[in-house]
């Protein structure tokens, strides 16, 4: 007589996520188990070099395979091959797309292109990043880009829908995307002083404001408001006005300024007031938006800079030229209140970002 008996067979997926942080950070094998043993030994673990080395080679193993999957994050939800919690499938997935500030830093303005990719050497060097780290992430922002790129909507809802990784990091994607898609100019040996994070505030603030964000279900906020732009020549008229507002930002900004900033107002207000206006008039051409930030910093921050403006005085400064400017009737007559305070909320944002001393 033989006795039934009910068998399962599983084979539950184990993930080590230090071993797969060290896989993602492009470490071999050899790497992982030195990092490893040399880990075990300050914490007294007993663990082998040999018993390390078995575990990182299985688990390289399984990541090679998952990584098929992780190129397209919803087959990895759908597939039956390896039994993974959903904790642990989201982990693989954010921290597989992970962005490296200083390595993204270096590719920002770079072509997306398999050509560019053999040229990642210098990423690596420039970065302090392993090249198979490099790697990874420019394969992953190219892969972003390629597939986000002509989808109508908000670009960081479709990150995050098509590519399952979290808000914060979606808006990381959202800005390479954006920044990508209008050519900025991010490369020049004057802008290296600045961050990925600095450029990632730049691209927030320009989404939200001179984008056709919010226009419909079919907009793209990685395009620019052309009718806005065109609008922006219209500014001009401010200059024929130029003593009633440096009268009227003086007046404000008499009792709170430095008196060095003060002073610096008073003498170089034309220059100032030249260059932001003058920047707005000329956004409308594909040159001059493509080198918005390189324009920004010598039209006007480096003059700021000579001045040795505070920031907080230069804060101060920005907020008041905008608001006389709109108490004057050049602006209302015009219909230009609104374009004035599209354009001077994204500047001044950009200006205090960009603004190191």
């Amino acid at each position: 007589m033989y006795t039934e008996v009910d068998v399962f067979v599983s084979n539950f997926t184990l993930i080590d996520p230090e071993i797969y942080q060290l896989w993602i950070e492009g470490c071999s094998s050899s790497e992982a188990v030195s990092t490893l043993h040399k880990r075990s030994a300050e914490k007294q673990t007993g663990a082998t070099v040999e018993l390390i080395a078995s575990d990182v080679l299985d688990h390289y193993r399984t990541f090679a395979l998952l990584e098929r999957l992780l190129t397209v994050p919803s087959k990895l939800s759908e597939q039956m091959i390896f039994q993974i919690d959903e904790p642990t499938k989201q982990m693989l997935i954010e921290k597989y797309y992970d962005l490296d500030d200083a390595v993204i830093r270096e590719l920002l303005g770079r072509k997306l292109s398999s050509r560019h990719r053999k040229d990642l050497d210098e990423v690596a060097e420039r970065s302090g990043a392993p090249l198979r780290c490099c790697r990874r992430q420019f394969d992953n922002v190219r892969r972003v880009f390629k597939t986000v790129e002509e989808m109508p909507g908000n670009v960081v809802a479709n990150i995050r829908n098509t590519f399952l990784i979290s808000e914060p990091l979606a808006r990381k994607y959202g800005a390479v995307v954006f920044i990508a898609c209008m050519r900025f100019e991010t490369g020049k040996r004057k802008l290296q002083y600045l961050s990925f994070n600095d450029f990632f505030h730049c691209a927030q603030a320009i989404m939200g404001s001179w984008t056709y964000s919010c226009t419909g279900p079919e907009y793209y906020d990685t395009e620019m408001d052309r009718e806005f732009l065109l609008e922006l020549r219209e500014l001009r008229l401010l200059l024929d006005k130029e003593k009633e507002h440096k009268h009227l930002v003086c007046m404000r900004l008499r009792p709170k300024l430095l008196d060095k900033s003060y002073q610096e107002l008073e003498l170089n207000f034309r220059l100032y007031t030249r260059a932001l206006v003058g920047l707005a008039c000329n956004l409308h051409r594909g040159r001059e938006l493509r080198s918005l930030f390189i324009d920004l910093l010598e039209r006007c921050i480096e003059p700021l800079r000579l001045g040795c403006w505070p920031k907080t005085d230069l804060a101060q400064f920005l907020c008041a030229y905008e608001q006389c400017a709109l108490q004057m009737d050049v602006l209302r007559e015009a219909d230009l209140k609104s374009v004035w305070e599209r354009y001077m909320r994204v500047v001044s944002q950009c200006l205090l970002t960009m603004y190191h001393i």
